[in-house]
């Protein structure tokens, strides 16, 4: 039986590993390749909402903390920072969003990183919710984003959401009944991002009240929220 405890711990780490590549597997790939050869020209992915950029970015990020380098993080809640000499990469999440400040200090980093005052150039990653060519930005950022190479990311498909949410629900200590599955499914977003979040929900829900997860149990939890 589950205790009632805190819902700490229990999320999985965003790793490589752990994301599902469904139609995305060359994107996987280019970001494989861009960790191990730390290419000079910047690698850029774009897609809708739930895709898995930010798990993508997340990844790299904890990539390269477990070989013990550090990395610039910038997204349109960060607060902007000078760039570090000490950075081994720089990773944007979610330009699109970028407002001025955190422009100016994107292209910033991204001058440093490819003529940085020591060391060897640092490689960048991004990632937004549309090619580079239409992103609202700054010419000389945008035209810099879209220097290397791109790719785009596609939503999963059914098939593949169902076996990611029961994979993530499995890593948590409890299985997913297929009504379940089929209850979310037909009545909440379909992006994998707000399905995750949901699945948060519902687990830290579930412990709170001692209940095996039913529809009727998602059916309250959404009556409550």
């Amino acid at each position: 039986m589950r205790q009632l405890a805190l819902d700490l711990g229990l999320a999985p780490l965003p790793t490589l590993e752990a994301f599902c590549a469904d139609g995305n597997e060359a994107a996987l790939d280019a970001l494989r390749r861009w960790l191990r050869e730390r290419p000079a020209e910047p690698l850029y992915l774009w897609g809708p909402p739930g895709c898995g950029k930010t798990h993508l970015l997340r990844a790299a990020a904890l990539a390269l903390t477990e070989r013990g380098e550090r990395a610039g993080w910038l997204d349109a809640d960060v607060a902007p920072q000078p760039f570090d000499d000490g950075w081994a990469a720089v990773l944007l999440d979610n330009v699109q969003r970028y407002d001025a400040a955190r422009q100016a200090a994107a292209f910033n980093w991204f001058v440093n990183a490819q003529t940085p005052a020591c060391g060897a150039p640092r490689p960048l990653l991004a990632a937004g919710d549309r090619p580079p060519a239409d992103l609202p930005l700054r010419d000389d950022l945008r035209s810099r984003l879209a220097w290397g190479q791109v790719h785009a990311l596609r939503p999963l498909p059914e098939s593949a959401c169902r076996a990611v949410l029961r994979r993530l629900a499995a890593a948590r200590g409890f299985a997913l009944p297929e009504e379940v599955l089929d209850y979310v499914l037909a009545r909440h977003a379909r992006d994998l991002g707000s399905l995750t979040a949901l699945l948060e929900r519902l687990d830290g829900y579930a412990l709170r009240t001692q209940r095996p997860v039913t529809v009727p149990l998602v059916r309250a939890m959404l009556a409550e929220t």
